[in-house]
């Protein structure tokens, strides 16, 4: 990546649109303000915070799982949106940065990601011009087609190669070929078109289903079977085709399934949200938390906030809202809080039900959250701690 631009992230002013941070560190740069040691209790709140611990462990945990089953990680990049992180991924050995449209791909390639794949199919005139023009300049970057609809937007516009993964779908999925018969289809389409390269294929396996009981770990070893079934049936442009997979949920059942695919294809999972983990969603599906073949990962991010009021016996009203902290899978949970519960959010305001007597205004709870691509993209700027609750770095995020 261009350490330069990287570098430049540090040296950025800080000032009043930044969430969190004290009006000491206002008009002084990241780099300068950390070197007097800031204290996670000088945030202001509500504010969220990476444990430096607890991201390093989940780095070369996962890391070192991908390199033992010989499979590839392009980490999907939308869980952070972070380059400051996705260089700590790709030289943790990931092989590239996977992305979900042409302004995230614009991120990664404005920031030297070397490698980048956008795993969603582009229908837009002018994405698909950007891509292209990225192709002719030498970017490596390959996206998904399911359609020869798709195929045939991407070819009118490509003037130089550009390489295409057939996406596989599920019925009720979000994307992807219904079926190998309308896969193979697809791929003919793309074998076609002289500025298109048929790179591999590809596929989401959490479309498949939410679940972890037997049936639904059947289901998505059915739907990688089919899609090793795809990636044997065809003649690729290239001597070392992708296969792609793999969210944060069931990589295990992708490594089981698709993994002796490996001497012919490059596995490559798409994993992202196990940089981060959480105390949630992907704490209970997180291969490890139901007995599956996974590394043991640790939530690296909380939020702080704090007391408003305490308008009624058990419950308390913190400074934290949907504008600050994910919802979408799981409420907030309250960390060293016996019998606290969050039932319900608000724009700004969480509520705190089976709070302690004792719990005053102005006291500061301590939440784990859920689901972490639905938690940077709330904040500009996320201070990353050390073990003693030092200030060690801050990442920023570009949503």
């Amino acid at each position: 990546m261009d350490d330069t631009r990287l570098r430049a992230l540090r040296e950025e002013p800080l000032d009043w649109r930044h969430k969190s941070l004290p009006a000491a560190a206002h008009g002084r740069t990241l780099a300068d303000w950390l070197r007097d040691r800031p204290q996670v209790t000088d945030l202001e709140t509500p504010a969220v915070v990476l444990d430096a611990e607890a991201l390093d462990h989940n780095l070369h945990a996962m890391a070192a799982w991908c390199a033992a089953r010989g499979l590839a990680l392009a980490p999907h990049g939308k869980a952070t949106m972070a380059p400051q992180l996705w260089q700590r991924q790709l030289d943790a050995g990931a092989v590239g940065v996977t992305v979900a449209n042409a302004f995230q791909a614009g991120v990664a390639r404005h920031f030297g990601v070397p490698r980048i794949l956008i795993a969603n199919q582009v229908a837009d005139p002018a994405s698909l011009a950007r891509i292209a023009a990225w192709a002719v300049s030498g970017t490596s970057i390959a996206l998904f087609a399911d359609s020869r609809a798709a195929v045939e937007q991407l070819a009118a516009v490509a003037t130089a190669p550009v390489d295409v993964l057939v996406e596989l779908g599920a019925d009720g999925g979000r994307a992807g070929a219904r079926g190998i018969a309308a896969a193979l289809e697809i791929a003919e389409a793309v074998e076609a078109a002289p500025n298109l390269h048929l790179a591999g294929v590809a596929g989401y396996e959490g479309a498949v289903t939410a679940g972890t009981d037997a049936a639904a770990i059947d289901a998505v070893d059915a739907y990688l079977g089919d899609l090793a079934t795809l990636f044997a049936a065809l003649d690729f442009a290239t001597d070392r085709p992708v296969v792609s997979a793999g969210g944060s949920a069931y990589f295990d059942r992708v490594a089981a399934v698709l993994g002796p695919l490996a001497p012919a294809a490059e596995i490559v999972l798409r994993s992202g949200s196990y940089l981060v983990h959480d105390h949630g969603c992907y704490a209970r599906w997180t291969p490890a938390a139901r007995g599956g073949d996974g590394p043991e990962l640790r939530p690296a991010l909380t939020a702080r906030s704090r007391v408003l009021s305490r308008p009624e016996p058990g419950l308390a009203i913190l400074d934290a809202g949907r504008r600050d902290l994910p919802f979408d899978q799981d409420l907030p949970i309250p960390l060293g809080l016996d019998g606290a519960v969050c039932p319900q959010i608000s724009d700004q305001h969480l509520f705190l039900t089976g709070a302690p007597e004792d719990l005053a205004v102005g006291d500061v709870v301590r939440l784990g959250l859920s689901h972490p691509c639905t938690s940077f993209d709330k904040w500009r700027l996320i201070p990353v701690a050390d073990a003693d609750g030092v200030l060690v770095d801050a990442v920023r995020t570009f949503f």
